[in-house]
């Protein structure tokens, strides 16, 4: 028995490896950057640079959009998930399929594609101008990026919310119709107790990366609307300076890392609801 599970632990040393080698030898080295200055000497000043006015901007800005992202996709997502319910299984598979099939095409594309859909002469004001309704100046702007990062991480809430709720049983729920529980009832007593655990998984996987994408910013922002995750990419790529750009990514590090924490200890919490709504 030892021997088999000897063997079967072996069979993680090339995960190990790997995340060595693109996972922990990165950070520390990134680590190293952020709290050594251009000589080489001790400081943290390229950690507390964050909270200077332009990054501290850059950063509110980045949560307001993190958090209109988890909201509007949290809105999104329970309605369809639960029109998912109600379908039959056949026609379940099919619509999941393309609901994620835009995950499997190439990031960029996706957002050169509502680049074209939103600029100041794309296809949304042609076709707003076919109907004879004005014209809408939503280029470079909020809105635009707010529809980027909407359209990009929505599968995201969807999939972790669907697994959720589809693991409901019906008999739970046909039992609190009989009893008189109209369907507002329902869902608020027992399909939405119960999903919380899915919903926190959901909130982890949209909040961070809506956070921290800066591509995003850049092609729907057009350079105007700045993410702390672009100031980051322009201290490495334009400032070259690797130490002040290391410093504000272990900056957003320990921010990132708090706000999980917080989601996990509400996972915690809506694990032991689900015990007690069971």
């Amino acid at each position: 028995m030892d021997k088999y599970l000897s063997k079967r632990s072996s069979l993680a040393y090339p995960y190990i490896l790997w995340a060595l080698g693109f996972t922990v030898i990165p950070l520390v080295v990134i680590v190293r950057y952020a709290i050594l200055d251009t000589s080489g000497a001790f400081t943290l000043s390229n950690i507390t640079a964050i909270v200077s006015p332009a990054n501290l901007k850059a950063l509110i800005f980045s949560l307001e959009i993190a958090l209109g992202c988890t909201l509007i996709c949290i809105i999104l997502a329970y309605p369809l998930v639960m029109g998912l319910r109600n379908l039959k299984f056949k026609g379940q598979r099919p619509t999941v399929f393309f609901l994620i099939l835009p995950m499997w095409m190439n990031f960029i594309l996706k957002l050169l594609a509502w680049q074209m859909i939103l600029s100041s002469n794309g296809i949304l004001n042609l076709m707003l101008e076919k109907l004879g309704l004005s014209r809408l100046n939503i280029a470079n702007s909020f809105l635009s990026i707010m529809i980027g990062v909407v359209y990009d991480y929505l599968p995201y809430m969807v999939l972790p919310l669907y697994n959720a709720i589809s693991a409901i049983d019906d008999d739970v729920i046909e039992a609190a119709e009989d009893l008189g529980a109209r369907r507002f009832t329902v869902f608020s007593k027992i399909i939405f107790p119960l999903s919380l655990p899915g919903l926190m998984s959901g909130i982890t996987m949209v909040f961070v990366p809506s956070m921290t994408s800066f591509v995003t910013a850049d092609i729907l922002g057009g350079g105007k609307l700045q993410l702390v995750g672009n100031i980051i990419e322009q201290e490495f790529v334009q400032s070259m300076d690797w130490n002040m750009g290391a410093g504000l990514s272990v900056a957003l590090m320990i921010f990132v890392l708090m706000s999980m924490a917080f989601t996990v200890e509400k996972d915690d919490n809506s694990q032991k609801q689900e015990e007690t709504a069971w």
